[in-house]
């Protein structure tokens, strides 16, 4: 019997498919060699490296889970891995990926009119067209039912007011998802990039995410045609099963900044000797190891199980919570104890744990907070909302 792999305690790899372990080899072979060495100067410079879209369009990376019209059709449990080892590289780079596939492109396939994929799906797949997602808003975040950006009909057109706020991709987005209250309810609007009223505010001045192009969109008097709208859904269930789609991706996501800071930790304590002896040798430093290796492998263990849910339609959006709370949760405590582990080296940029635990503060709170998915699972367990 094989003596089990530190990287892999559990043999998880062995769970996957072939196809499967191909995905995952050949993303994290293109972060290894066009990101790994670049990500802290990224990082300290706030650039997001735009010029590996097309290679990420290449890889079939953009709504790679979304089927036809230029887009991979794999299955869920690899597209979680491909955010996984992305992640590993940087938490700006899943970022894009997962608004361009899952909050930007997803509503236009799912809702969308057949004229309106065919325009934008293709060129979004290949990267030749950026998409963002506009929901949020500078007042209103866990609460978007309760949004201020309004659509008002004119004759055939509509007419958007308001601003959207912690927008991925907003700065160089050729087209926007805009969600917005109407008379017959919250509906979203495709919003081409300058059209008349319409900016995107870059957001500087981050700590967390620098790698990301993050903005605040704003809305005035924006005129559109009456086929901006998408026809296919109306109320809050259309940005909220968007929403699903994108923390599917975090629950892996989180995972590969995790293992990242768990790696270099694990290199380190091997090679770093203090009182004559690698750090590793030491019980305190040993314990440290055991406890991100033991959360690392049961956070992989959740995130597989469920991808094998949701490629089986068995996913209910409150175990999407379940396991991004409890993942995102997971790669912050390994993070800062991978901190610990390479001491003052572990808050320089040569190493990239400073980095994934900046990033993951912003993780833990997108894509609903820490509170908001522990609000979701209380009402599950209990039968009582406890949002109003």
């Amino acid at each position: 019997m094989s003596r089990p792999d530190p990287r892999d305690l559990l043999g998880i790899r062995e769970l996957l498919g072939e196809e499967e372990r191909q995905i995952a080899d050949t993303v994290r072979a293109f972060v290894g060699k066009e990101v790994a060495d670049h990500a802290g100067q990224w990082f300290e410079d706030a650039e997001f490296p735009r010029h590996l879209v097309g290679r990420i369009g290449e890889l079939g990376l953009l709504g790679m889970h979304l089927t036809g019209y230029g887009c991979a059709g794999t299955n869920a449990t690899a597209y979680g891995l491909a955010c996984l080892e992305l992640e590993a590289g940087d938490s700006g780079l899943r970022s894009f990926v997962s608004v361009q596939g899952s909050l930007a492109m997803f509503p236009i396939w799912k809702y969308g009119s057949e004229e309106q994929k065919e325009r934008w799906l293709p060129a979004m797949a290949r990267g030749e067209k950026i998409g963002c997602f506009g929901l949020t808003e500078p007042d209103r975040g866990s609460d978007p039912g309760d949004m201020r950006t309004t659509a008002r009909r004119d004759g055939s057109d509509w007419v958007l007011n308001g601003a959207k706020m912690w927008i991925t991709n907003g700065t160089f987005a050729d087209i926007a998802v805009v969600w917005a209250r109407t008379e017959e309810g919250i509906r979203g609007f495709l919003v081409p990039a300058g059209t008349p009223g319409f900016t995107a505010r870059e957001i500087k001045h981050k700590m967390s995410l620098r790698m990301s192009a993050t903005a605040e969109l704003v809305l005035e008097d924006v005129r559109l045609p009456s086929d901006a709208v998408l026809p296919g859904v109306t109320g809050l269930r259309g940005p909220l099963s968007c929403l699903a789609e994108a923390r599917y991706g975090i629950l892996w996501g989180a995972l590969g900044a995790a293992r990242s800071c768990y790696e270099t930790a694990l290199d380190y304590a091997t090679s770093r000797e203090q009182f004559g002896k690698p750090i590793g040798a030491f019980q305190l430093t040993q314990q440290k190891l055991v406890g991100m290796a033991l959360e690392l492998n049961k956070g992989l263990l959740l995130a597989l199980h469920l991808g094998r849910r949701k490629d089986h339609g068995e996913l209910p959006p409150e175990l999407v919570s379940f396991g991004k709370l409890n993942n995102v949760r997971t790669a912050i405590d390994i993070a800062r104890t991978a901190r610990t582990i390479l001491a003052a080296n572990g808050i320089s940029l040569e190493y990239p744990v400073i980095r994934h635990a900046n990033n993951l503060e912003s993780v833990l709170t997108y894509e609903g907070t820490e509170e908001i998915h522990t609000l979701v699972l209380g009402q599950l367990l209990t039968g009582q909302s406890a949002y109003r």
